[in-house]
């Protein structure tokens, strides 16, 4: 696919958090990555408001292992509780994602160049993101690097079909959206021998509003263009 990375995203740690098992300060992962979850790792290696990340497929390389832990969340008025947080430990994924121009923000259309913006975003996976990785939460570092989607042993190569239930999708924002207000997807996906295909967020039937909002202003004033960042980029690399 054109505009296309692929890339392994690796850590100690994740906590992808099902928002059901919030209730009383608990946290508990799901078993794989969210979309959203994903897309934000994309973001974190290249973001522009005039692009909008699409996450295609991930496949999950080590085994699903859950880990516990006493926590101290932070109380801002005062206290001392202890939570469970339960983690996904030891995770490594091979992701594949792409961009597209985000439609939705003609006042950005003087920084559609998609072969400049493809070359910067395959330099800034090149060299681990541009932004800190999590994975999930804060406390959860994450690291990526460049590889080839489907290369190397996972093990779920030949596990089969593995339903996940009902998760979260991803939200739909204002800035990405024609209607102006914050949406909840949901999906049921299902992993097939380590593998699972994302739905577009167009596809998605369970659509739930969660919120207004209004698209965030961004001009020449506040958005460097990406011919300006290119070039630049190009004069550190000579220099």
């Amino acid at each position: 696919m054109r505009n296309a990375i692929e890339f392994e995203v690796y850590g100690k740690y994740a906590l992808f958090t099902d928002p059901l098992t919030k209730l009383g300060g608990e946290k508990y992962s799901y078993h794989v990555p969210t979309y959203q979850a994903l897309k934000g790792i994309v973001e974190s290696i290249y973001w522009k408001p005039s692009l909008i990340m699409v996450v295609d497929a991930i496949r999950v390389m080590n085994p699903i292992r859950m880990e516990s832990k006493g926590m101290r969340p932070i109380e801002y008025g005062g206290g001392n509780t202890l939570a469970s947080y339960t983690y996904l430990k030891d995770v490594r994924y091979q992701v594949r994602a792409h961009f597209v121009f985000n439609s939705y923000r003609t006042d950005l259309s003087f920084d559609h160049n998609e072969h400049k913006h493809h070359n910067i975003l395959k330099r800034s996976l090149k060299v681990g993101g541009r932004r800190d990785i999590f994975l999930g939460t804060r406390e959860c570092q994450g690291y990526v690097e460049p590889c080839v989607f489907g290369e190397g042993e996972s093990f779920y190569d030949q596990y089969g079909d593995l339903h996940m239930g009902t998760m979260i999708h991803g939200i739909n924002y204002p800035d990405e959206t024609s209607h102006g207000h914050m949406e909840v997807r949901l999906w049921n996906p299902t992993m097939r021998n380590g593998i699972i295909e994302f739905l577009s967020p167009d596809q998605c039937s369970h659509v739930r509003r969660i919120g207004a909002g209004s698209p965030k202003h961004f001009d020449h004033h506040n958005v460097q263009s990406v011919d300006d960042l290119f070039y630049e980029l190009e004069g550190t690399t000579t220099t």
